[in-house]
This record gives structure tokens, sequence and C-alpha cells, in this order.
């Protein structure tokens, strides 16, 4: 997915004061349920819900990779961490508004907990690439977390330590993520209708893979 639009590609982040002007209400319609949930894409959701904001490359594989999981209510592609609102993708992908390909996760702690959705995140991507995941390179692409609560903060300390020690175990760099509480990285804005859900309308479609095959410690690793 890493397509060519105007400056794509950048490797520098973007400032506020050179971003896109963006507009103050999007250019399009975002469909309203999750093609493969069926719950919705912008709720209400079941009392108890959780949300957490992941960025991991590419957001049609990442979605996939997370809709999937026992305990995830939905799951939407979008954009986050910039700074011009209310982008398009043609926008985000030159690099000049910010935003990072981000997929926001509803789920329920009770089935899902914070740390076995971190985990899995950490093991889904390779958070040691800075402004990039494999041949997808830019700022839009690059490896983020932004919690909502601080049960998740703490989640994401705890398990990027443990993913750190075994990644420096296995001849990986230091983690590149960015990580920020959702209200420090300003509003998640939902991406186009045809990247919702994509490789569930396009089964055959770009889905790269770009895992280290390092796993996080658990409960009983010896």
């Amino acid at each position: 997915m890493s397509w060519l639009f105007g400056s794509a590609l950048k490797t520098t982040m973007v400032t506020p004061e050179r971003a896109l002007p963006g507009r103050p209400s999007p250019t399009y319609a975002v469909p309203t349920t999750h093609t493969v949930l069926g719950t919705p894409l912008r709720g209400p959701w079941p009392e108890g819900t959780a949300v957490l904001h992941l960025a991991m490359g590419c957001f049609w594989g990442a979605e996939k990779e997370l809709w999937q999981l026992p305990g995830v209510v939905t799951t939407a592609a979008g954009y986050m961490g910039g700074f011009s609102p209310n982008p398009t993708y043609e926008e985000t992908c030159t690099g000049m508004t910010g935003h990072t390909e981000t997929v926001l996760v509803a789920y329920d702690p009770q089935r899902l907990s914070h740390v076995d959705l971190l985990r899995h995140f950490w093991e889904q991507h390779d958070p040691t690439q800075g402004y990039r995941q494999g041949n997808d390179v830019g700022t839009q692409y690059r490896s983020a977390v932004y919690t909502t609560t601080p049960e998740q903060a703490a989640a994401v300390a705890s398990t990027r330590a443990e993913f750190q020690e075994r990644l420096t175990r296995a001849g990986f760099g230091d983690i590149t993520t960015e990580v920020a509480t959702a209200q420090e990285a300003g509003p998640f804005f939902y991406a186009e209708g045809y990247h919702q859900q994509y490789l569930d309308k396009n089964p055959h479609g770009y889905c790269p893979v770009h895992a280290t095959g390092v796993t996080c410690p658990r409960p009983l690793d010896v």
C-alpha cells in the first residue's frame, strides 16, 4: 500500500506549521456497521467496552488481525496522531498531515485483557522500524499506541519493557513506537468507506506480514 501521492514516503515528521490545513468536516460518508462483526463502527457499544487505538503499518492487514481476536466488539480504520483535521487518504499518504494509519479497537476487557491485546499488537509488526513497516515507508506507517485509560497506559509500559527485552535478545534494535494518550494524540478520524474491513471486501488484497517472530512473555513461560 505504499502508493506515491505527492510527497509520499516522507521519513521526517511534518511540523504543525507546515501541515496541510485539512477541513472542518469530512468529505465522505463512513459505513455504520462492521461488515464482519455486524457491530456499530461508531458505537454505542455495550457498557464496559474499552477503546484502544493501534497503529502497526498498513491498516488493512492490521484491522483484520485485530477484528479476529475473541472479545473484540468492533474495529475501524482511520487516521490519528496528526495535525490536519478530517484528512483524506491521499493527503495522509503525502506525509503532510502527520497522521499514522490507525485501527480503533473497541473490546470487552473481561474477555480480552489490555495486556493480551497489547501482546498481540507487539507481536504482529516490527515496532523497531521507525517511519516504516517493511516496504511501506513514511510517517503514516509508524508504529503507535494511543490509550484511553490509565490501565491501558500501564499495560503498554509493562508489555513494551517485556517485549524490548525479548527483541534485544533476538538481535533487534530499540522500540520506536509512539506512545501517547488519545487526548494527546488528537482525534481519531475514520477512513473512507472502502478502507473499512478492506480485506473482508477484498480477500486477496495487499496484506504484508511484518512480524518479527519474537513473542511476548506469558505467565508460565520458562
